[in-house]
């Protein structure tokens, strides 16, 4: 059986980002194409699908290291704010967006609220073994494993 750890991160993701964008399961909000998704950060994402990017990501670190709270994805999610002629210091992202995304996940039925914080639901499982499944079938490196 192929479970996410199994191919790499990168090629999961966007993976399962497009199949998001295709199911139509995941619907960006009105306001991402103009926040950024930390103080940490100077502009907004490049990428326009950077939506279903993120809400995969969490799909993938809940399925890892759940059951997890909205802080420690935005610890995840963080990194070194450039404070000038002043040393760099460690800002968590964006709270708004991460809420958001596991409410959007959450409502498709791919996490689930627990006392002791979000975890993947069986069908989550299912979603990200599949798709794993079908990623390392088409990478022949991976097939012979």
């Amino acid at each position: 059986m192929t479970t996410i750890y199994d191919v790499p991160a990168d090629s999961l993701i966007s993976q399962v980002a497009k199949e998001l964008s295709e199911n139509k399961k995941i619907t960006p909000p009105e306001w991402t194409p103009f926040v950024k998704t930390g103080v940490h950060k100077e502009r907004r994402p490049e990428n326009p699908d950077w939506w279903y990017v993120r809400c995969a990501s969490i799909l993938r670190r809940v399925y890892i290291d759940g059951p997890v709270g909205i802080n420690s994805l935005r610890t995840y999610y963080g990194g070194k704010k450039d404070r000038g002629t002043n040393p760099e210091k460690f800002k968590r992202g964006s709270g708004s967006i991460t809420r958001t995304a596991l409410h959007q996940l959450e409502d498709a039925g791919f996490v689930e609220k627990r006392e002791e914080g979000r975890v993947v639901t069986p069908a989550g499982r299912s979603f990200l073994d599949k798709a794993s499944f079908e990623l390392k079938k088409d990478i022949p490196e991976l097939a012979k494993y």
